[in-house]
């Protein structure tokens, strides 16, 4: 029923250390890998999902388990939801990052640069500013400082300019493939034989950007802090430097944490060779080990 390979789901486990009558959380339930995988281990405890795309609902009631509670929302609202649920404390919570292959395979979300489609890149497409609203209305400055603070994009400043003038004329390309041939024309280099796509640093800016990922982040880490009963634990798999980063400060800087991984967690050779997106994940993992 699940055709798609969920990363670091091994480790995962092992780090959350799964307790059969234990209270766990998904936060990012996707297409169900790391869900299902919890469940095999639970006796008779109880799992809630979240997840803001519409589209995992329907995975989520494929799932007939009565230990699973699935509700569509951002994990930025876990502390809403738990109240919702009567659930006081967690015995553990895992965070899957970014974008799931349910969404890049599906082209008309517009996650994918190799695909035509409409510029949208909502997690939740029926909610928010799209892609292409961004692009369309933010000054040149505000665009530029998405795409060197979220992309780390060196040609941030020259991009941002190269948009504005192209909708001050008409011409702002409003598809997946136009975009990113748009910014291949302005940041490539002739002769130069680029690792990953010209494109792709800007298209992850958008991304965060369209879907307010790394404040989602930071406040979803405090709420799943705050609910860890002593002894519970937290794990994040993030796939890139600003998620990492955001992940190991927070475990760090946190009294009532030990941090359990002094160094991330990478895929081993056999998962990379069965699943060539997960090359850039990183797990970490920490343990309450103070209460407030």
């Amino acid at each position: 029923m699940l055709s798609h390979v969920p990363v670091l789901v091994g480790p995962a486990l092992e780090y959350l250390a799964i307790r059969p009558s234990g209270v766990y959380v998904d936060a990012t339930f996707g297409a169900g890998g790391h869900a299902r995988a919890i469940l095999e281990r639970l006796g008779d405890g109880r799992l809630i999902a979240l997840d803001a795309d519409p589209r995992a609902t329907a995975v989520a009631q494929q799932v007939a388990d009565s230990r699973l509670t699935f509700v569509q929302a951002n994990f930025r609202d876990l502390g809403r939801i738990l109240d919702r649920c009567k659930i006081p404390l967690l015995d553990g919570i895992l965070f899957d990052l970014g974008v799931s292959s349910m969404q890049l395979d599906d082209a008309e979300r517009g996650f994918s640069l190799g695909k035509p489609s409409v510029l949208d890149m909502r997690m939740d497409p029926t909610s928010g500013s799209s892609a292409y609203d961004v692009l369309s209305t933010a000054t040149e400055r505000e665009l530029a400082e998405i795409f060197f603070a979220f992309g780390e994009e060196r040609s941030a400043r020259r991009i941002a300019r190269v948009i504005v003038t192209r909708r001050e004329g008409g011409g702002l390309p409003n598809t997946t493939s136009e975009f990113a041939a748009l910014i291949s024309g302005i940041v490539q280099r002739p002769g130069k034989r680029e690792r990953i796509h010209p494109a792709t640093r800007v298209f992850q800016a958008l991304r965060i950007a369209v879907n307010d990922e790394l404040d989602a982040l930071r406040e979803g880490l405090a709420h799943a802090i705050v609910r860890l009963r002593t002894g519970g634990r937290v794990a994040v798999i993030s796939f890139h430097s600003l998620e990492d980063r955001i992940v190991k400060r927070s475990f760090r800087d946190d009294e009532r944490l030990e941090v359990l991984t002094k160094r991330p967690v990478r895929p081993d050779r056999s998962e990379l060779v069965e699943n060539r997106r997960s090359r850039s994940a990183k797990l970490r993992a920490a343990q309450r080990t103070e209460t407030d």
